[in-house]
């Protein structure tokens, strides 16, 4: 049995969005609810801030009750974050960090030793990352020429979380067809969270989780740069989520879903800042701090990697000649570390607020963050701003 595809298209609101007219979410976000946040966002609060950069998703949903290896429930999906967009074969430098490593994102070692990232980014569960990883390769095949020394050549960078509590994860439900949707449908706009792409089935602090993204912009004095991050979160324990520095997970108690932090999470940072690779592994680093902020101790089970990429000196990439680069002084990178924690914090949060729940394999039920009571709990610590 096939899953029925959900799969993710610019909506009227973005498209009046994109127009520059007003609109109103179709579900509310954290600051919406009230959440406060440091930083100002830019104009969508997603990664998507950052001129070029494309998401796509392709969300599986499909089956109900016992668990049938091969056959479901299928609660997963595949999401894709493009750089420069699909229509570009132009990489752009890059670094990546494992805050924990029990978990995997390919493609990283020739990221570190090159300084770039050369295509998608793609993020799934844990047991569809090598056909993802091929079929990445089959589709920048299909879409562009072969490199200027003549040959195919690609080592994608592909991601995951492990979706098997609600999702027949050794099912392999994502197949080539399911990636290749999540990058021919990557747009830019408002980008869609919570049970969606690769974070269909995840959970996030014993709540359901998912897809969220964030963004900052810098003042002026400070170059007016743009970081934006997005998070597929399946990490954490309740007792131990904070949402601005409230301890909600306590305030808010529930049966447990893990006995330790045994979850993951992949962020991804984009920045139209000049950054060179060095920079943006330290870049890269800054997520710890802002998943610090939401209560995350990352654990001894759970796989936190980061990669961060700059969409600045396009070209830089280019086999020939010698190239004229732009680099911000390591004196003046702390606003951009500020806005990357900052983004990071609120990125996971509306991934939360927006995931609804979910049952899953065996009848299993992960419920959503409930709105009301987060308010309610803001309020009693004088947090709420609305």
């Amino acid at each position: 049995m096939r899953p029925r595809r959900y799969a993710t298209r610019i909506s009227a609101f973005t498209f009046f969005l994109l127009l520059g007219l007003a609109g109103a979410q179709t579900k509310p976000r954290a600051r919406d609810l009230g959440v406060p946040f440091d930083g100002t966002p830019g104009p969508l609060n997603a990664i998507t801030d950052v001129k070029g950069v494309e998401v796509g998703h392709t969300t599986l949903i499909s089956g109900a009750g016992p668990l049938q290896v091969g056959v479901g429930p299928v609660r997963t999906g595949v999401t894709a974050v493009l750089p420069r967009g699909k229509d570009s074969t132009d990489p752009v430098f890059a670094g990546w960090f494992t805050l924990n490593g029990n978990g995997e994102m390919t493609g990283t070692t020739w990221l570190e030793e090159s300084g770039f990232l050369d295509g998608p980014v793609m993020i799934t569960n844990t047991h569809s990352v090598g056909v993802v990883r091929d079929a990445v390769i089959a589709w920048r095949v299909k879409h562009g020429p072969p490199d200027e020394s003549g040959y195919w050549w690609s080592l994608p960078v592909v991601a995951e979380t492990w979706d098997g509590y609600l999702n027949d994860v050794n099912g392999f439900h994502v197949k080539p067809e399911d990636a290749f949707h999540a990058l021919d449908t990557a747009h830019g706009g408002a980008v869609e969270e919570g049970n969606v792409g690769g974070g269909t089935g995840m959970i996030c602090n014993e709540f359901k989780g998912g897809i969220g993204t964030s963004s900052r912009t810098l003042e002026a004095k400070y170059g007016g740069y743009t970081v934006g991050v997005l998070a597929q979160c399946n990490y954490g324990q309740r007792n131990q989520l904070r949402i601005a520095g409230v301890p909600v997970g306590k305030e808010i108690p529930g049966d447990p879903v893990w006995q330790d932090d045994v979850g993951s999470i992949i962020v991804v940072v984009a920045t139209d800042a000049p950054l060179i690779p060095t920079q943006l592994k330290r870049l890269a680093k800054r997520v710890s701090l802002g998943l610090g902020r939401d209560g995350s101790f990352s654990g001894d089970g759970s796989g936190d990697i980061f990669v961060a990429f700059s969409t600045a000196n396009p070209g830089a990439a280019s086999p020939k000649g010698l190239h004229q680069l732009t680099m911000l002084p390591n004196d003046q990178i702390d606003p951009l570390f500020l806005a990357t924690v900052q983004a990071t914090e609120e990125a996971v949060v509306n991934a939360m607020v927006a995931a609804e729940t979910m049952t899953g394999a065996n009848n299993r039920i992960v419920v959503a963050l409930p709105h009301d009571r987060l308010r309610e709990v803001l309020k009693k610590y004088n947090r709420l701003v609305k």
